[in-house]
């Protein structure tokens, strides 16, 4: 039976100390989810972070230099871990601060944790080196990597009383989280591609002339780079505007956290389609200053009352 979070101010001293673990991973680790976690109240930051640090986790064997069985194996294990928390096998005392701090979060909040087991999923895609033909190739990961964290987030979320269209919230969780992944794909195409990794459909690339990969800062020749990045960005804005459909649905708080968390990304994305080669010279990112803009924005509801209006005009 989940609890209510109320009942939560009561956390014993080894579940906060785990707590705080995965607060300092998500503050190291992740400076943008860590900017719109901020926005929440104290138990629900901490269980966001729970999530973080165990996807942190699974995220960091992909992404390692280990031997692709060692890491095949490293994730089943990991699953493994997942199981024993799901199975309520993870008391307060257990050595792992990831495992007890996750335990605690799926006593109080109704998170799905078989999205856990998506991304482990979707990591094994890495490992394995899987390409993507087309768009709904691509969405089957995306959704592995990330639509099922929007859908464990919105677990800690929940949504508004009477809130209109909820049964569909976890639809609009999804597709932000597809938008969001699409972003850093864009985002770290030299990056990926110097690992080996090619995300972007073959079926894009051919069509843009940009079949022989991404191997320096220059777009390769005779290629129309800004064509393909242009036509990725307006895929990634028509998911955005379907995602923000959830943030009405939530309360203040959880809507500024989302606001800010996908606000950040709709602003590199921003940046990306103004100078398209960037891309390929190195990381794009915001500056402190305007993810703390964004956040105070986030808070403030603009952009959820902004995403309400519009989608209002959309249906009448």
């Amino acid at each position: 039976m989940i609890r209510t979070v109320e009942s939560e101010q009561h956390v014993s001293a080894p579940v906060l100390a785990a707590y705080s673990y995965c607060e300092a991973v998500t503050g190291q680790q992740a400076r943008n989810f860590a900017y719109g976690i901020r926005l929440l109240p104290t138990p629900k930051r901490r269980a966001m972070s729970a999530l973080y640090a165990f996807s942190r986790r699974v995220d960091d064997i992909g992404d390692g230099a280990l031997a692709t069985d060692v890491k095949a194996a490293r994730l089943e294990d990991t699953r493994a871990l997942l199981a024993r928390v799901r199975e309520g096998r993870v008391d307060e005392d257990d050595t792992d601060p990831v495992a007890v701090a996750l335990s605690h979060t799926a006593a109080y909040f109704p998170v799905p944790l078989g999205g856990l087991d998506e991304l482990i999923d979707g990591v094994l895609m890495d490992v394995r080196g899987e390409t993507y033909e087309t768009w709904d190739d691509l969405k089957v990961y995306c959704r592995c990597v990330a639509g099922a964290i929007g859908r464990l987030s919105l677990g800690v979320f929940g949504t508004e009383p009477g809130a209109r269209g909820a049964e569909r919230a976890p639809e609009y969780a999804d597709t932000l989280g597809l938008a969001l992944q699409l972003t850093n794909i864009l985002r770290d195409v030299r990056e990926d591609a110097a690992g080996g990794r090619t995300y972007l459909p073959a079926d894009d690339l051919a069509k843009f002339g940009c079949s022989a990969g991404f191997n320096g800062p220059t777009p390769p020749e005779g290629s129309d780079f800004a064509g393909l990045v242009h036509f990725e960005v307006r895929r990634a804005r028509t998911l955005f505007a379907e995602g923000y459909r959830l943030l009405p649905m939530l309360d203040r708080r959880s809507g500024a956290c989302v606001a800010a968390m996908a606000g950040i990304y709709r602003r590199l994305l921003d940046r990306i389609e103004r100078e398209p080669e960037a891309v390929l010279r190195g990381r794009v990112s915001l500056p402190g200053r305007e993810k703390a803009y964004v956040a105070v924005r986030g808070l403030s509801g603009l952009d959820a009352r902004h995403v309400s209006r519009r989608t209002v005009r959309r249906r009448t």
